[in-house]
């Protein structure tokens, strides 16, 4: 028997309907990590937008039966109904580039039926690093492995040493 998706059907669904509509957008955090074979456990997935007030992100929510609900002095952004409960707004990533920046550099990872844009294992280390909360850098070591693990992965897949060269033969 294989993993349970990492998604439920609504869940999923909301995804589809941000990819169908061209609405940029990254998967960030713990839940990218994990997505990426980091041992991470959350409770919510983490979207950075490209921004929040594009047409296309409306028309995705209110196909989705979904809402974006603005930041107040009490509440950071929210996405409610339509599946998108799981799912966080992330407005900044400390450390890192703008999201032009680091969207050029995202992976696309399967998840399902859906080929999702994910951030970097790298790219999110370096932001839990900059951001120094206590249960950021708590991870760290188990990032810091799974990288490393990852990295072996892809040299012994295409051949080439740590620097990126080809050992001699």
């Amino acid at each position: 028997m294989g993993a349970p998706p990492p998604f439920t059907d609504r869940e999923a669904d909301f995804l589809r309907t941000l990819l169908e509509e061209g609405v940029e957008f990254l998967v960030v955090g713990a839940a990218a990590a994990a997505l990426q074979g980091a041992p991470a456990v959350t409770q919510d997935i983490d979207l950075w937008f490209a921004n929040l007030s594009d047409p296309r992100l409306l028309r995705a929510l209110r196909r989705a039966g979904a809402a974006y609900v603005a930041p107040t002095l009490q509440n950071p952004p929210l996405l409610v109904g339509g599946g998108a409960e799981l799912f966080d707004v992330v407005v900044h990533m400390h450390g890192l580039g703008s999201f032009r920046q680091e969207a050029r550099r995202a992976l696309r990872l399967r998840v399902g039926d859906l080929e999702l844009p994910v951030l970097p294992l790298a790219r999110i280390i370096a932001s839990k690093k900059a951001a120094g909360r206590a249960k950021d850098l708590a991870m760290l070591p188990a990032l810091e492995d799974a990288l490393r693990a990852l990295e072996a992965r892809r040299r012994a897949r295409t051949g080439r040493s740590a620097r990126g060269r080809k050992p001699r033969r």
